[in-house]
């Protein structure tokens, strides 16, 4: 009989507790037999069987050193969240790295753009928050070179999280005094290093870090780190990320556009001072120029009247030329679901073809979602109701579940360790996913794509870092031009390939500016 998931996990827990090689061989012969309680007498052998298997677990690695740089990028045109506006954006890219017991050492890199204005929306002045980001980021590259954690990366990223993060972040705040930095940027700056770390491990074992969330290379299930909702027939024992993603994914994948704010849809919109620098300006020449088939349309969340019409005004250049699909996006703006209801009713009485092109309505309501448990099933009752910035780990999806929202808008820069746990959970109890974009340019682009491919979406994905600074990743595009223009609707995601995010980074000339820290064992 072969050895299970399940068994493996708990003969594994059991040896690394020190429990003797009876109390192993009872344990496991519980896992093989749940109907009734056997006598160690009866398992002889199975011992030695989980010693193999545990032997054999050679694929843990652990980090020993970091290293930070910032990347500076301006804006070709402003984008605005909520009320605030963004011209320009810090991007962190992080060098992990790892050994393993053998003692062999592998390097990895994650890249996240900063953005002050969506983690941390507030009164302070912007480079006050943007500096705090910035000077956080530091301290947890320290944190991460130090950390004498071992196990799979998921493993490791979640204990970081679970047993460094909250305390760093609460010691941050407490020094600093004065408006505290959100728990969201904590993740954001986090995110970095933890996609690092991921492709840290597929480069050591020479793998595409998707091929390794699955018993072969996995200490723990998924029992160790979810719960399922009440009432609910799910179990999470004995079952592996790689039971919730997609097998065979499609590298071509749909692309939303963001229809920001401040974006003229038409002539009448225009101020004088766009860009004259080759790219589209208008709507219609995106639409035209990227074959573009779906629009996000952030909103304002505060003005019905002015929603509404935006919504039209969108909806009309989108019919006429072709686009199939709309969403909109209120970015936490929202306090009652009545304004979103109201709005959605009238679209529906009015203008029923713009009402049918909405896939789904993308987070109104405030993001702390457990200071604001907004009973949203009146919502969900119109559209599918998506969490976005609320969707910060898989307990808070499984709140917001109870509260009626229906899916889950997933993000590489809240961690790829997060966005994987909130993917398996929301799948397991039905709930739909979206991955969406925090504009992300160079090689942040990379696990973006990936995660979408991987955890199958409703419809692609949202990419947008071409609209707003299309230069700053022009290094990559040259091994990946799939990547950072959208063709026919869709991104191409086939130069992707090879070990860990198959960044392919020894082809891409980019020169890094000095590290803003370093930190090696």
């Amino acid at each position: 009989m072969p050895i299970s998931p399940r068994s493996r996990h708990a003969g594994l827990a059991a040896l690394k507790d020190g429990r003797t090689p009876s109390e192993v061989r009872h344990r496991l012969w519980r896992f093989y037999n749940y109907s009734k309680p056997a006598a160690p007498s009866q398992c002889t052998g199975l011992a030695d069987r989980a010693s193999r298997v545990y032997q054999g677990l050679n694929t843990d690695i652990q980090p020993v050193g970091a290293r930070l740089h910032f990347l500076p990028v301006r804006m070709r045109v402003p984008l605005k969240f909520g009320p605030e506006t963004s011209t320009s954006v810090t991007c962190a890219r992080v060098r992990l790295r790892i050994a393993d017991g053998r003692g062999r050492i592998a390097d990895g890199w994650g890249e996240t753009p900063l953005s002050v204005h969506w983690v941390w929306p507030g009164q302070l002045a912007y480079e006050s928050r943007h500096a705090a980001l910035k000077e956080f980021s530091i301290e947890l590259a320290r944190a991460w070179a130090g950390f004498d954690v071992s196990g799979h990366s998921m493993e490791v990223g979640h204990d970081f999280q679970e047993q460094v993060l909250p305390k760093s972040f609460r010691d941050f705040n407490s020094r600093r005094g004065g408006e505290p930095m959100p728990w969201l940027a904590a993740l954001v700056c986090c995110s970095a290093f933890d996609l690092a770390l991921h492709d840290a491990y597929g480069q050591l074992h020479q793998l595409p870090v998707y091929e390794t969330y699955n018993s072969r290379f996995m200490n723990r299930d998924l029992a160790a780190y979810l719960t399922s909702a009440g009432g609910a027939a799910v179990s999470f024992g004995g079952r592996y990320p790689a039971d919730f993603l997609v097998a065979k994914p499609s590298m071509r994948l749909r692309a939303w556009h963001l229809v920001g704010g401040l974006d003229p849809v038409d002539a009448s919109e225009l101020t004088g001072r766009e860009p004259n620098d080759g790219y589209p300006v208008l709507l219609a020449d995106w639409i035209q120029r990227d074959g573009l088939k779906c629009l996000k349309v952030k909103l304002r969340g505060n003005n019905a009247g002015w929603d509404y019409a935006r919504l039209i005004k969108v909806g009309a250049v989108a019919v006429a030329n072709n686009v199939e699909w709309l969403t909109a996006d209120f970015n936490c703006t929202v306090s009652e679901p009545a304004y979103v209801n109201e709005l959605l009713d009238r679209l529906r009485d009015e203008h029923p073809r713009f009402y049918g092109m909405i896939l789904y309505v993308e987070q109104p309501f405030p993001y702390e979602l457990e200071q604001h448990r907004i009973d949203v099933h009146s919502v969900s009752a119109r559209k599918p109701l998506f969490l976005d910035e609320s969707a910060h780990d898989w307990r808070l999806v499984k709140l917001g579940r109870e509260l009626g929202w229906t899916g889950v808008a997933l993000k590489t820069c809240k961690t790829q360790t997060g966005a994987l746990l909130s993917a398996c959970w929301a799948k397991a109890h039905g709930m739909t996913l979206m991955v969406q974009d925090l504009t992300n340019p160079m090689l942040a682009q990379i696990p973006h794509v990936l995660l979408t491919a991987h955890a199958g979406t409703i419809m692609g994905l949202e990419t947008n870092a071409m609209q707003f600074y299309p230069e700053a990743s022009a290094a990559e595009a040259v091994v990946h031009p799939g990547l950072y223009q959208r063709r026919d609707g869709e991104v191409d995601a086939s130069t992707i390939r090879g070990p860990g995010f198959g960044y392919r980074l020894s082809e891409i000339q980019r020169e890094l500016p000095e590290p803003a820290a370093l930190f090696e064992q």
